[in-house]
């Protein structure tokens, strides 16, 4: 059994050789791991003991940036749990629905 077969499920090693310019390629495993694809970027922090973390960043284009502000995101999770829970109201028309509205801002 080699070193590497020998890490447990938790910590498994994948290797890598460095060419030229510094480039490498990522092994299958690693990119999966990362939930990256081409044209993704990854970002690398390097403790003061010199470990090196490797994390997954995937560009968000500018006109969809606002969705993934934490504002917006704290109203999407809100929202999620509402609709888990049932709390949600279903409209047959756009007049009922528009009605409702009013209804929502005049006991408001």
């Amino acid at each position: 059994m080699t070193a590497e077969e020998n890490i447990d499920q938790e910590h498994r090693v994948d290797r890598a050789q460095l060419r030229k310019k510094g480039q490498l390629t990522l092994p299958p495993r690693v990119r999966a791991a990362l939930h990256v694809q081409d044209g993704d970027e990854v970002e690398f922090t390097i403790s003061p003991a010199g470990d090196v973390v490797l994390r997954g960043m995937t560009t968000i284009p500018t006109d969809q940036k606002w969705f993934w502000a934490r504002d917006w995101q704290a109203g999407e999770r809100e929202a999620s749990g509402l609709i888990a829970a049932g709390q949600t109201t279903v409209h047959g028309s756009t007049e009922d629905f528009l009605e409702h509205l009013d209804r929502l801002a005049g006991s408001g």
